[in-house]
């Protein structure tokens, strides 16, 4: 199995190529192609909470910046090399500079992020390192930066299914080198 390169934006991806299977490189026919294939529903299901979570048809309150930023730290603290890679180029594609991309990376204490963004980082941070320690007032905090319900959702949506790509690539890495 070949390391893939991660600098592919969301067109790179578009019309059917799989982003699990282009971070990691791996080619039609290969040993892990033919294994993803015997889960066909779990791949179509991977990719499609990818498109419903990065590339919905309404955003609602949550910006294509925010999430990016949001699983580039959860991607950092994971880690996911390939996916910090990933997020990366989205912000770059969206316009974004290595300054922004820093302080998305460097957490809550960036400098430039906005209110809403540092908050959005906090609670990235409480999930991704102790989960155990969230409570009502975090989601109050993300309410107080002016998010609703429904982005509040969609916030805990996007780090749980980035930590499970993480883990997802972690695994097929494994199984691919055992190969």
């Amino acid at each position: 199995m070949t390391q893939g390169s991660s600098t592919a934006t969301a067109a790179d991806t578009a019309g059917g190529t799989d982003v699990i299977d282009h971070l990691l490189g791996i080619k039609p026919g290969s040993k892990l192609a033919q294994l993803r294939a015997e889960r066909p529903v779990l791949v179509k299901a991977t990719q499609g909470s990818h498109e419903a979570l990065f590339e919905p048809d309404d955003l609602g309150g949550v910006s294509h910046r925010e999430r990016d930023g949001l699983v580039l730290r959860v991607a950092v603290l994971t880690p996911s090399p390939e996916l910090v890679a990933w997020h990366r180029e989205r912000l770059r594609a969206q316009g974004e500079g290595d300054a922004t991309i820093a302080a998305f990376e460097g957490g809550p204490g960036g400098a430039g992020l906005t209110t809403r963004e540092v908050a959005l980082l906090r609670h990235a941070d409480i999930l991704a390192n102790t989960p155990g320690e969230a409570t009502p007032d975090n989601i109050a905090a993300l309410k107080a930066a002016g998010f609703g319900p429904r982005d509040i959702v969609t916030i805990s949506q996007l780090i749980a299914f980035v930590s499970f790509q993480a883990r997802l690539l972690v695994g097929l890495r494994l199984v691919g080198e055992g190969q």
